[in-house]
């Protein structure tokens, strides 16, 4: 992968999930409300100082949202952080940079 540069879109794996996981009380936080379900479906990352991981997330219904979650490079030792996130998407919005 080309370091600034975000990688194709993928199905979303185990590591994905736990990454949700790990940011869904950040982002619950953020709204105001808790998520039943809450399932990683496809991610894209981007390699910067650490990796940007872009995810769509499945949160009910036919609700989806987009997170962008920054994990510090292994060194740093820091807790991956939702850095911003973008709500009112379907499943066939494309997930792009933002």
């Amino acid at each position: 992968m080309l370091c600034g540069g975000p990688s194709a879109v993928k199905p979303a794996t185990d590591e994905t999930q736990r990454i949700v996981e790990q940011v869904k009380a950040q982002l619950e936080e953020k709204e105001g409300k808790t998520f039943d379900v809450f399932t990683a479906v496809e991610f894209k990352t981007q390699l910067v100082a650490g990796t940007n991981y872009f995810i769509k997330v499945h949160v009910g219904n036919e609700e989806f949202m987009h997170l962008r979650v920054f994990k510090s490079l292994p060194h740093e030792n820091e807790q991956l952080s939702l850095h911003s996130y973008q709500s009112s998407k379907t499943k066939h919005d494309e997930l792009a940079y933002f």
